[in-house]
């Protein structure tokens, strides 16, 4: 009798964990009178770590996007720990989607560039299908083609969101670490980055599906409903 699949994490339930959560203990609990700014940053820090592993042990794998969660998570932990200045959480925030985009981005030489993975997979495309259709009509190299170019694509965004990381951190966060105001400052920047950086990540890579959807149906000749998996 063959397991059924686990079942996909809610999504609203994910962002009140990952984010509403930490970023109101951040804001909320952590002046001296409360929890303090050590304990407010190990209780926020809790709360995305735990999910990261809780997700792994429900899915039996490891996730390689959560594990770069625990690890940035980790991270700005050792920065509030260490008392570093404000400057290095700057870098990490950018380092960990910049670090994305350069191996996505190498990943164009590889036989089978990283978009596969990401975007062209059998949980989107009923890729066999695509797959035969391309043959059928001789476009298999063509296709290839436009998979590294939609390699290149990804990659940009994620550097926008490395970029736009940066750049939101250095305005939001310039207390030092280990302070009340370092952590109210970090829990705002939680809140920001869903609206100012999530979102439009996201509706880019609503866009680069779009984009390939298209290509493979030019190619394939096979209407979009029958390209895009239906399980």
């Amino acid at each position: 009798m063959s397991q059924a699949p686990a079942a996909k994490p809610n999504p609203l339930l994910e962002i009140g964990i990952t984010i509403l959560l930490p970023a109101l203990v951040l804001m909320q609990l952590s002046s001296a009178e409360r929890l303090g700014p050590l304990r407010a940053l190990l209780l926020a820090l809790a709360f995305p770590l735990a999910w990261g592993l809780w997700d792994a042990v429900k899915r039996r794998k490891l996730n390689w996007m959560a594990v770069l969660g625990v690890v940035s998570t980790l991270l700005t932990g050792g920065i509030g720990l260490l008392a570093l200045d404000a400057r290095w959480l700057a870098v990490k925030e950018a380092a960990v989607p910049g670090f994305i985009g350069l191996v996505i981005l190498g990943s164009i030489w590889a036989r089978r560039p990283l978009i596969h993975l990401l975007v062209f997979n059998a949980s989107l495309f009923d890729v066999e299908r695509v797959n035969a259709a391309l043959q059928s009509k001789g476009n298999q190299a063509a296709f290839n083609t436009r998979l590294r170019q939609g390699t290149a694509l990804l990659a940009m965004t994620f550097f926008f969101s490395s970029v736009a990381n940066y750049v939101l951190a250095r305005a939001v966060v310039t207390s030092p670490a280990g302070t009340e105001a370092f952590n109210q400052e970090l829990g705002r920047l939680t809140l920001l980055s869903y609206p100012v950086i999530a979102i439009p990540s996201t509706v880019m890579m609503m866009a680069l599906l779009w984009w390939l959807a298209r290509q493979a149906k030019q190619l394939t000749g096979l209407d979009m409903g029958d390209m895009l998996h239906q399980g």
